[in-house]
Order: structure tokens, then sequence, then C-alpha cells
């Protein structure tokens, strides 16, 4: 259980003050991703408690929170929108909640397999450029949605606010973010983000100014306020897969979209946290971690979700670093619920408009303008796309998009790298010396390096400087030599990789006449000696 509760806390007063900021920014959080999914606020917030408790005490990194997200409340959209209808025709209502409970207890298996399985390691694998465009992406996203808390309902139609009621709220924002700009500078006793809402919150209040607050924010988003009561348990999900016939695809097919969308998330945010704190988490534990809370929301009623890249900013800026932080988090979440909906219902927005506004300023990559001229023009093409599709998609798509891009460029830079130097021996043989790696990418530049009909009887290919990568290029050197054997020429493969002369011999056993494993150059025995030791 040591291990579990590691780094439960730093600074205990820090990560309980910035424990309670945190819980006050995910309130409209979670409220605002209900609306967008189409479930009750009260289910958004439940899942914002159940992840950021079990994500706190269980997961990989300290000080990261997890709740409800925007990126999987627009995954679920479709799929509670099919259950309803499918319940209208069944006269069964909020059917598409029940699925998205059952979605995501399927969604939590994945998830956790995906942590038995070790998969969490593939973050390190994404590129710079992809990070930088996903923090530049998820800042405009997270400024977006921001800019919808400056509407109100009128009529069952949102406008623009405008007026002095707009001069009001803009001036708290400002009031808010230039709070938690200069209080550091002065003292870092108490978290700037949670001064901020309290000073914000005690001049709307005492002042008597009529502004837009979290409770009227639920109310004219069609919720009845933000009390409630517990968490409790949805056994009646059970009895409902007979209404789930013929709809199995779009169940499996969300709840794969949505562990997909949610580790992908996490594990970015992990590493983002991972830098701003310059420590290192637990990938496969956070795996772990959030598919049991989903798991966890899918049995007690809840949204689900993953981490918060937002709060998670905020809660590492106010001086949250353990993992008490993000349980205090959760637990006075819960607490809002039952015991302090009606003074939390009297915060202004613009005070969490605030913070999130400062969330934005510390998320953006501004460094990325300094060196788009100073990167390659792949990296910086790559950087924009991702910063793009995020914005225009969704981060699950810009990531793996970012990827396969950087992949490719990788793959066509060093498909050019192939080299053959060639050199005759005094017997008259013709030794061929490969350099660059052989993989997929370089297989047809290989091929043009050969010139078997005029070769002479004796061809020697030399692997010293070259190292085989793929299935690709093990084929491509069993062709080679069937050309030169078909024309009965004599060929020897030299300077072999033990992994590639286990391809090649479990290929075609025949191979071994031309494997020439009598090495006496030191230099082989260095390069493979250092890639066993890799391995």
């Amino acid at each position: 259980m040591s291990r579990i509760f590691n780094n439960f806390t730093f600074n205990p007063s820090k990560d309980i003050l910035s424990g309670l900021t945190v819980a006050l920014a995910l309130v409209p959080e979670a409220v605002a991703f209900a609306f967008v999914a189409g479930v009750p606020p009260m289910v958004g917030l439940y899942g914002a408690f159940m992840m950021g408790l079990i994500t706190s005490l269980f997961g990989g990194r300290p000080g990261m929170i997890s709740g409800a997200t925007g990126a999987m409340a627009v995954v679920m959209v479709h799929l509670i929108m099919v259950g309803n209808e499918v319940g209208d025709s069944l006269g069964q209502e909020n059917l598409g909640l029940s699925w998205l409970f059952i979605t995501l207890l399927i969604t939590g298996v994945i998830q956790m397999m995906a942590g038995v399985l070790k998969l969490g390691k593939f973050v390190r694998l994404i590129p710079h450029p992809v990070m930088m465009g996903f923090v530049n992406g998820l800042a405009i996203v997270i400024f977006l949605s921001q800019l919808g808390m400056f509407k109100e309902n009128v009529g069952g139609e949102w406008t623009w606010i405008s007026g002095s009621q707009l001069y009001i709220m803009l001036a708290l924002v400002g009031l808010t973010m230039a709070i938690m700009y200069f209080l550091p500078k002065l003292t870092k006793v108490v978290p700037a983000a949670l001064t901020g809402i309290v000073v914000v919150a005690m001049i709307t209040i005492f002042g008597g100014i009529d502004v837009s607050t979290v409770g009227s924010f639920i109310r004219d988003g069609g919720g009845d306020g933000l009390a409630g009561g517990l968490p409790t348990l949805q056994l009646q999900i059970f009895g409902l897969f007979d209404t789930m016939s013929g709809h199995w695809g779009t169940i499996l097919s969300t709840a794969a979209l949505l562990a997909a969308v949610g580790l992908i998330e996490s594990l970015m945010t992990l590493n983002l946290v991972d830098d701003l704190t310059e420590t290192r988490g637990s990938g496969n534990r956070e795996c772990l971690a959030q598919g049991g809370a989903n798991f966890i929301n899918g049995l007690f009623g809840g949204m689900g979700g993953c981490a918060m890249i937002g709060q998670s900013i905020i809660n590492v800026n106010s001086g949250g670093r353990g993992r008490l932080s993000g349980l205090v988090a959760a637990v006075a979440l819960l607490m809002f619920i039952l015991f302090g909906a009606p003074l939390i219902e009297q915060i202004p927005i613009a005070a969490l408009v605030g913070v999130m506004f400062m969330v934005v300023i510390g998320t953006f990559a501004w460094s990325s303008f300094r060196i788009l001229n100073k990167i390659p023009v792949a990296d910086a093409i790559v950087l924009i796309a991702v910063s793009a599709i995020t914005v225009w998609q969704d981060l699950a798509i810009a990531v793996i998009a970012g990827v396969i891009m950087s992949a490719l460029v990788f793959a066509w830079k060093n498909a050019t790298m192939i080299r053959a130097r060639k050199r005759m021996k005094e017997d008259g043989t013709k030794v061929y010396e490969i350099w660059g790696p052989l993989f997929f990418g370089s297989v047809q530049g290989f091929n043009t390096k050969f010139d078997p009909k005029n070769d002479p009887n004796r061809v020697e290919i030399d692997f010293i400087e070259s190292r085989v990568s793929d299935h690709s290029g093990v084929e491509a050197i069993r062709n080679l030599a069937n050309k030169y054997l078909d024309l009965g020429k004599e060929v020897h493969l030299t300077h072999l990789s033990p992994e590639c002369i286990d391809l090649l011999m479990r290929r075609n056993p025949e191979f071994e006449t031309i494997i020439d494993r009598s090495i006496e150059d030191p230099r082989y025995h260095v390069a493979t000696d250092m890639l066993d030791q890799e391995v």
C-alpha cells in the first residue's frame, strides 16, 4: 500500500488550498460538459468526483486532476441520442444515459487492459512538435470554451451579453486575472487562483452586483441546481441488455473511442505535468487508474472522463504537487454537492472564466512562435497541423495525425540515407559495403545499388555499417541473393546482425550457405554487443 500512497503530500497546506481551488473550477466545467453530452448536470458532477477521487489515489501522476472532459463528452453525444430514440420507441425514458453507463463499463475494461499490457509507455514516442501542437491547440480549445460563458439564455435561446452586463463581466474577469498575475509576486502563501475567486465573489455578493453565477448557469442550462445526494449503484442497467439488440456495434465502437480519447488526453497531460514538475509519472499506472475510475462511473452513475489539462495546471501552479491535492478537490466537490450548494452557486462565472484565461496563457507554448523559423519545415508543419486539428476535430485525432506525419517524415529521411560503397578485392571479389538503415522505406534505394548481371562471379555484401530493421529489409536481402544465385554467381552476406540472421534463417534455412559467420573484425563484435545490451 505504501507504493499506492507515495507522494501523498509534499506540502499539506498548499495541497489543501490548491485542491479547493480546483474543486471550484471543476463545477462549471463538469456542468458544461454534461450539457454537451446531453446528460443531467449532476451526472457530470458525479463523474468529476469519482474520476478525481480514484485517479488521485491510484493514478500514475501525483497532482494531476481528472474529471468530466469535453473531448469525451463529444464522443458520447451520438450514443446517447441513439439510446434515447430507442427508449422513446420502447416507452423508456433516459435510455441513452443507461447505455452510457454500460458503455463506460466496457471503456474501463479496455483502459485497464491497456495498463496491464503496459501500453502507457508509448506516450514516449510522441514527438516534441506534436506535444507543442497539442498544448497550443488545447489552449485555444479552452479559450473558445470559455467564450460560451459570455452568453445568456433568453427565451430558450443563447445570446451574447452586451452593454453594462458585458462590461461588468469583463472587469471582473480582468480583476481575477490581475490578482492571479500580481499576487504571486508578493506572496505564495495562498493560491492566487483561490484568492481571485474569493475576492471577486465577495465584491459581487456584498456589492449586490447582478452577474451570472454558477447557480444561474446551471439553471439556464436546464438544471435544477447544484444540490444532490451521494452517487447510487445503477443496478438497473444490467436488465437493459435486450434493448441493445442491433446496436452493439455503436456501443462497442463508442467504448473503444472513449477509451482511446481518454488515454491519449490523460497520457499527454501526464507528460506535460512531468515537464512542469521535472518529475516522472507512470503511464501504465495511469491507464489502470483511468480505467478503474470509468468502470466505477458506469456502476454509480457518473459520465466518466479523463485527465484535465486546465485543472491540472491550476493545481500544479497553485502548489498542489501531492496526491492530497487531487483527493481534496474530489472530496470538496462532493461536499459542495451535499452541503455547500447555496454558497457555491453564488460564485460569479466571471471569476472562474478569469482563472481559465490565465490557464490558457500558461498553457500556450509561446516559444513556438520564436522557433517556427528555426526548426525543420516538416516539424513546423506538424506543430501547426496538430494545433489546427485539435481545434477542428479533437485531441485524439490531432495526436494520432501528428504522430503519423512525424513518422512518415522520419521514414522518408531515413529512406534516402541508404548507401553502398563498392570496392574490389585482390581475388576479384566485388564488395558492397552497405551504410544506413535497411527497412521498408529504403528497400527501393537498396535494390538500385546492385548490378547482378554485370557483377563478377564472386560478390560480398557487407552490413557492418547497416542494420536491417524489419521484414521488408529481410525480403530485400532474400530477393537480391536469389538473383545472384539464379545467375550462378557466388554471394556472401557478412556482418549481419544476430537478429537479421535469425530472421533470414526462419525465412529459408538454406541461407546458412551464404551467411558468413566467421567474423574477425573487432568492430562487428563491438556493434553486436552494444545491440544486445540495448535489448
